[in-house]
């Protein structure tokens, strides 16, 4: 082998590649940041994101009087995450020494590198099922100012800076196919090398192999995420206790997120761990101008909307919006179908309705102070019109009789004829029984009395929640029903690593130079979360992870 070509190879460069590089950087190490995408895809999935990151105790949240400590936060992780396997020691020992983190330096370690946030914080998860059970039980989803762009950008810069002070070469189109050993030890990677591409962040591009690669240094650190993107992976390693995997799914990461980089820590003996805990989103909906093929949408809603299956029956609490991600993709899962329905008005969307992504939301990713008043202020925000006018998931109509008419019609052509046929009477009893129970300030609707609960939180009454009023009011019409799908989005499970980083084999040991942070690590010691997120956590395992590795590495 050659000499080595960096003191440390780190293999993307979404966040966690960023993070981890920003870090040797300081250190004054020279590193190799190796990617398969162009140089314009710089941020990865991260770039995509709406920028929520869970903090506890922070001044946004005193501020807004919600009173959180870490000993809430731990209790609220451990009853989400449901941590019952052996295997479960490093994912249990990260997500303690994460809980920490976002109650201590987290905040302070950000703002130092110039990160802002949204005042208002967002109550994501919020469970349902008692103190001790899975939810969060405070608001805690802080929204970066500049969303994903705002978050990746100063680690990005810092890479840059490395580049022009001569410690980091970028090499970008290089795929990486393997590791390199030498006596047991991690040395260096290979692979290919791809036709240069100019296409914009996202996009498909047809890119053929111009020649290999083989690059050699003193430690690995894998950041190439997870397997979202391949809905082949996907269903492989779907587990049975959520059902049989949906035939249809739409893709919340582009196609080439496959979990290649996993599978070459594998080759080089890293142990993979709950590959079968998966985090896929239940409100998906179909991109009108899609980035990438099959690309989805989630849509971040209030606890408002009416939620049916497929066959038009109301799920049970408290799988309302917003309340249970994985609860309610178990449930839905047990119907028999790959879709679901939100009904809802007007009103409810104008107040409610939020999309995921940094490109579905201008104003906070332009960090426009006049545009984020105006979502507060206006009608429709407008990212959500354009759904409305366009996404083939959005139907309005001004009657129960009409919209019904058009939700068969449309999961007709959808499931080639096999959709169950709505009835216009029973999908109108749910909404006047609904409707019954906003009558009076008291009911024994759970999801009525969620709604009011969530008012008492200035954040919901301000910008997340709708007035609790009857949905068949004509004044807050035209009535819209969303079809909603599956949406693949991350990979719970990954490679084993200590607490830093260090990825570990089949006999619980170090394997020598190799180290892997971000969802590859399944954001730290292979599983963290558990089995559920408390949401914001995603884009904060990458940061947290990859600083880990990064330090260590540069070790």
């Amino acid at each position: 082998m050659q000499p080595k070509d960096a003191d440390v190879i780190v293999v993307g460069a979404g966040l966690a590649g960023l993070v981890a590089t920003a870090e040797l950087v300081d250190a004054g190490r020279s590193v190799l940041l190796v990617e398969q995408e162009g140089e314009q895809s710089l941020g990865g999935q991260a770039w995509w994101s709406f920028g929520g990151l869970f903090l506890v105790d922070s001044p946004e949240q005193r501020r807004l009087r919600v009173k959180d400590s870490v000993e809430l936060a731990w209790q609220d992780w451990l009853g989400t995450a449901g941590f019952d396997r052996e295997e479960d020691y490093w994912p249990r020992r990260w997500a303690e020494a994460y809980v920490n983190f976002a109650a201590g330096e987290k905040r302070s370690w950000l703002h130092q590198m110039g990160h802002r946030f949204f005042p208002v914080v967002g109550w994501a998860e919020r469970g349902g099922y008692g103190a001790t059970g899975p939810g969060n039980s405070v608001p805690r989803f802080h929204i970066a100012w500049g969303t994903g762009p705002g978050v990746t950008a100063p680690f990005e810069a810092k890479v840059r800076d490395g580049v022009a002070r001569g410690l980091v070469r970028l090499a970008c189109d290089h795929r990486m196919e393997s590791l390199v050993t030498s006596a047991g030890t991690v040395a260096g990677i290979r692979g290919s090398i791809l036709e240069r591409t100019t296409t914009p962040r996202g996009r498909l591009a047809s890119r053929g192999v111009v020649g290999e690669f083989e690059f050699s240094a003193g430690a690995v650190v894998v950041t190439t995420g997870g397997i979202g993107g391949d809905h082949g992976l996907v269903r492989d390693a779907w587990p049975a206790r959520l059902g049989m995997p949906p035939a249809t799914m739409l893709s919340g990461v582009p196609q080439h997120v496959d979990g290649r980089g996993i599978q070459a820590a594998q080759g080089a003996g890293g142990r993979v761990i709950n590959p079968d805990r998966m985090w896929h989103y239940v409100e998906g909906i179909k991109n009108w101008n899609p980035v990438w093929p099959n690309h989805g949408i989630r849509i971040l809603p209030g606890p408002s909307s009416l939620w049916l299956d497929a066959a038009g029956n109301r799920l049970p609490g408290p799988l309302y919006p917003g309340f249970d991600t994985l609860g309610t993709l178990e449930h839905l899962r047990s119907t028999g179908f790959d879709y679901s329905w939100f009904v809802l008005n007007k009103a409810i969307i104008r107040k409610e309705f939020a999309l995921s992504g940094s490109e579905q939301n201008p104003d906070l990713t332009g960090k426009s102070v006049r545009d984020v008043l105006k979502r507060a202020t206006a009608g429709v925000p407008g990212p959500v019109q354009k759904f409305l006018d366009h996404g083939e998931d959005f139907i309005t109509a001004t009657s129960v009789p009409d919209l019904v008419a058009a939700m068969n019609t449309l999961a007709k052509s959808a499931t080639d004829g096999r959709a169950p046929v709505l009835s216009a009477e029973s999908v109108l009893a749910e909404l006047q029984a609904r409707d019954r129970e906003i009558a009076n300030p008291f009911s024994k609707d759970a999801q009525v009395t969620a709604i009011r609960g969530a008012r008492t939180y200035l954040g919901d009454r301000l910008i997340r929640t709708a007035t609790p009023r009857p949905i068949l009011d004509p004044k807050d019409g035209p009535l819209i029903a969303v079809r909603l799908s599956v949406l693949t989005r991350k990979t719970l499970g990954g490679l084993e690593t200590d607490l830093d980083s260090q990825v570990l084999g089949a006999n619980g040991a170090p394997v020598p130079g190799l180290f892997a942070a971000g969802e590859a690590a399944g954001f730290g010691g292979g599983g963290m979360h558990g089995y559920r997120s408390l949401e914001g956590t995603f884009l904060g395992g990458c940061l947290f992870s990859g600083r880990a590795a990064g330090r260590a590495a540069a070790g």
